[in-house]
This record gives C-alpha cells, sequence and structure tokens, in this order.
C-alpha cells in the first residue's frame, strides 16, 4: 500500500463515539470486482493522484474518504473512464474490471460506461415525467421501444428504490416534483433500471436532509446484495453505518485503505487517526 511511511499509530481504540454499522468487514468469499492499480492523474501540470493502488470487492460498499480536494471525484471518475473525456488530462497505471484492463485499446468506453451506474451530489432528474426518467438510459440504449414494453421495469425500477408506491398514480407527473429526497431515489432507480453492475456514488446524500439521508442509506445497504457500490462521503458516521471498506486519501496519495472496523477504530497513520476523529477534514 502507498502512503507515508513514518506516521505509523499504535494499535489503540479511537476514543471517539462512532457508530459502527453490523457489516464493518470484508467478506473474504466476495471476490475482488475492481482492482486500481498504481494509478496517478494529472489535470494540465497538477498531479492529482499519485500511484493509487486497491481492490474493491463485489458486493460490498467501499467509502472513499478524506478532505476535499484529496482525489476521491478523480478516481471515482477514473473508474467509469468520464475523466478522459475532459481535455489535457493524463491517467498512468491500469484499472481492472473482473480481471479486464478498461483502458486497453480494444474497449470501447461507452459500452464500458454502461457497466456503471452515476448517482451524484445533488438530484439531476429530467424535466420530464417520472416514467420518462426511470427508462431514459433503457431507451436510449434500444433495450425498450414503447410504454407497454417500459411499464414492467418501470415498477421493478421504483419498486427497488422503495418508490413505487409512493408515485406509482402519478407516473406521468414531472420528476422535478418531487421532494428532493424521492428525486435522489429516482435518480438510483434510474442508474439500475439499466442494470450496471458498479453503482458510483459521489455523495448521495449531500443535499439531503437526515430522514432522506437514513432511507438512502438502508437503500444502499440492499443494493449491496446486487451491486458492488463504491460511495464518496463527507460524512465519516455515514461511511462508517454503511461501509465495509474505507479507503482515506489526503493529497493525491491513499494513506490508508482497509476494512471499515479497522480503519475507524485503529488507524494505522496519524492522519487518518486524526481525520476520523474529526480534529481535521
Amino acid at each position: 500500500m502507498n502512503g507515508v511511511q513514518n506516521d505509523v499509530m499504535p494499535h489503540a481504540t479511537l476514543d471517539k463515539a462512532i457508530h459502527i454499522g453490523p457489516h464493518p468487514n470484508h467478506d473474504a468469499n466476495h471476490k475482488t470486482k475492481v482492482t486500481v492499480e498504481d494509478v496517478s492523474f494529472w489535470y494540465g501540470d497538477k498531479q492529482a493522484l499519485k500511484h493509487v493502488s486497491l481492490d474493491i470487492h463485489a458486493n460490498e460498499v467501499t467509502a472513499f474518504m478524506g478532505p476535499s480536494g484529496c482525489g476521491k471525484s478523480t478516481l471515482l471518475r477514473c473508474l467509469n473512464r468520464i475523466n478522459e473525456i475532459v481535455e489535457d488530462t493524463r491517467m498512468d497505471g491500469r484499472i481492472f474490471l473482473d480481471g479486464e484492463d478498461i483502458y486497453a485499446p480494444d474497449v470501447d468506453p461507452p459500452l464500458l460506461r454502461r457497466r456503471f451506474g452515476w448517482i451524484a451530489q445533488r438530484p439531476n432528474p429530467f424535466p420530464w415525467s417520472i416514467r420518462t426518467n426511470t427508462v431514459y438510459g433503457l431507451t436510449i440504449d434500444g433495450i425498450v421501444a414503447g410504454r407497454e414494453e417500459a411499464e414492467p421495469l418501470v415498477e421493478s425500477s421504483l419498486g427497488a428504490v422503495g418508490l413505487w408506491e409512493e408515485v406509482k398514480d402519478r407516473l406521468g407527473s414531472p420528476a422535478p416534483e418531487l421532494s428532493i429526497g424521492q428525486q435522489q431515489r429516482l435518480c438510483i432507480a434510474r442508474a439500475i433500471a439499466t442494470h450496471p453492475e458498479v453503482l458510483l456514488m459521489d455523495e448521495p446524500c449531500s443535499a439531503l436532509d437526515p430522514v432522506a439521508t437514513a432511507l438512502i442509506e438502508n437503500l444502499i445497504d440492499e443494493l449491496k446484495a446486487d451491486y458492488t457500490i463504491v460511495i464518496i462521503t463527507h460524512n465519516l458516521q455515514q461511511a462508517a453505518r454503511v461501509a465495509q471498506r474505507a479507503a482515506f486519501f489526503h493529497l493525491g496519495e491513499l494513506l490508508e485503505v482497509g476494512d471499515v472496523e479497522q480503519v475507524f477504530l485503529t488507524p494505522k497513520t496519524r492522519r487518518c487517526q486524526d481525520f476520523v476523529t474529526g480534529r481535521y477534514g
């Protein structure tokens, strides 16, 4: 593992009230889904990631943590190759999905991106109906051609995020009329409707109130049975509650990665200890 080696901490439980979730450790039965191997990334002359390596396991939640500007979002966008559409950027290293190099010359980026679902910080429903939002990806991919064909998929996708019973009588209503929490669940429904393999969540609860946040956290716990989930969060309690693995970044470096229980209760580095105890960040 890369990182600062001169600030190793003794293995002592932190004097900090942190609620660890019911599944705070990696399950050895879950295979490696994504492997990040010695990845560095630049925006022009500015290096945003420095030799990052980590494994992301199937059917688990991996939380990316660290202060703003530490490289979390950059790495998230490297996973589905969104960063490469930004001008004057460069990446070194390799990323594997199910053992296949996703940056290999014969990989079609649009096809690759279909294997990933993206959930942004703020809900971003399109200015159309709830129904149209839900099946948007299916429609543009040519998977469904008409309303009759789409309707069962609308119900199953909205049902998977606990939204069907709330909106089934107003599927033709504009999606932006939903509450912000409902909008975010709709965006998750839209993401999973195309059956991706990995869900990338960039601070999905940052704009939500505590009640809506709790609903999303419960949903994440349910979704990991079918998806590999990577979440960026500045809410440390949230990371401790929902994730099995945590990766701590600082100034583009991955300083610590491990099971949530270990990272939060017995961090190996001084910087990680200071971060999870709220001394900075």
